[in-house]
């Protein structure tokens, strides 16, 4: 079980804004990819995603976080409704946080299928198109289809 003894004192309730720089999957320009996260409880993380290709995402997951450090650093970890694996490493007195993404492939190449705020279903396109976009389309493609990701950034606001 990882040790979160700390987890009130060090991060319960922060709430992270911050920006990647990063290209544009499809125009192939620079842009800044912002994203919240807010660190709930000892088993939830919500966030929002304000820029790239899955801008206009809300949502809130079921996660584990585990203490590498007291009171410096934290790691996040959680799997979302379109098989997109998520980790997340807090440096808390350097300011930042260093994520490791990897989309299924669906979800990827169908980014706008999960766009909306998982909170209110109505807005989505249909209530199941998050999880069909991490579905594969050939039996054996679910592990192996993956766009990994790795960004590091600086905490814009804590």
């Amino acid at each position: 079980m990882p040790d979160t003894s700390t987890f009130e004192k060090d991060i319960k309730d922060v709430h992270l804004l911050y920006d990647y720089d990063a290209v544009n999957p499809k125009t192939g320009e620079h842009e800044k990819w912002r994203y919240e996260m807010w660190f709930f409880s000892k088993s939830r993380i919500v966030y929002a995603i304000h820029g790239g290709p899955m801008a206009g995402r809300y949502n809130y997951q079921t996660c584990t976080y585990q203490c590498i450090r007291p009171g410096e650093l934290w790691q996040c970890n959680w799997l979302e409704e379109t098989g997109t694996i998520c980790s997340l490493v807090y440096d808390i007195p350097n300011g930042t946080i260093t994520t490791l993404l990897g989309f299924s492939k669906g979800h990827w190449e169908e980014a706008e299928k999960a766009h909306g705020d998982k909170r209110n279903q109505e807005p989505l396109t249909d209530g199941e198109s998050w999880r069909r976009s991490g579905r594969p389309r050939l039996i054996g493609t679910c592990c192996r289809s993956r766009r990994v990701l790795w960004k590091s950034s600086e905490g814009q606001e804590i």
